[in-house]
């Protein structure tokens, strides 16, 4: 089994105005540049090879942890599609976001967005990778891809809530088996130094 720890960016002007993001490509805010400055990351992950996201949220975020990661296309945030840029209450309000289409879960999708499950879909190479390297691994994310891979871990099918709620802020440790398969080993290790 192989360690993987990972985190989410820091926030963006976006996440503070609960705008979906997905693929937009926003960078930290003041704001979030500054919460990123007083994290630490346990001290075995600094011998980890670190990946991040390739979008200038996640990859800032990295840089700001001193970490040289590689870029891993698969770690991009869950595809909004049309609603990118929109808010939550907004959608809410228009009648485009209802209980029952929340109540989908794993199977989700907003018009032209992806779905959790093809969040997964794309995750499981990754992981297999992992796993099959053996190298203990951290990764700088998104919140759709952390929970997705949760949900990949315990079994969760994202209709109501999960055993853990995923903190910001934190670390969340994984292992994984050399096919790929995630294990909970610890979540929402706090980052912020004591």
């Amino acid at each position: 089994m192989t360690d993987l720890i990972i985190l989410r960016h820091g926030p963006t002007a976006w996440n503070a105005a609960h705008r979906l993001q997905g693929g937009i490509d926003e960078p930290l805010s003041d704001e979030g540049r500054a919460r990123v400055a007083t994290w630490r990351l346990p001290p075995d992950a600094l011998g980890y090879r670190w990946v991040a996201s390739p979008k200038r949220r996640a990859w800032e975020t990295a840089l700001l942890l001193g970490l040289d990661p590689a870029p891993e296309p698969r770690l991009v945030e869950m595809g909004w599609g049309d609603w990118e840029g929109r808010l939550l209450e907004e959608l809410r309000a228009s009648g485009a976001l209802t209980a029952d289409r929340e109540r989908l879960g794993l199977d989700f999708r907003a018009p032209g967005g992806e779905s959790p499950r093809d969040v997964q879909r794309r995750l499981m190479p990754w992981l297999a990778e992992v796993g099959a390297r053996g190298v203990a691994t951290g990764a700088v994310a998104h919140n759709g891809v952390m929970r997705a891979l949760y949900a990949l871990a315990t079994g969760w099918d994202m209709v109501g809530k999960p055993a853990h709620r995923l903190i910001d802020g934190c670390a969340h440790r994984f292992r994984i088996a050399e096919d790929g398969t995630p294990v909970v080993v610890a979540m929402n290790v706090s980052l912020v130094a004591v």
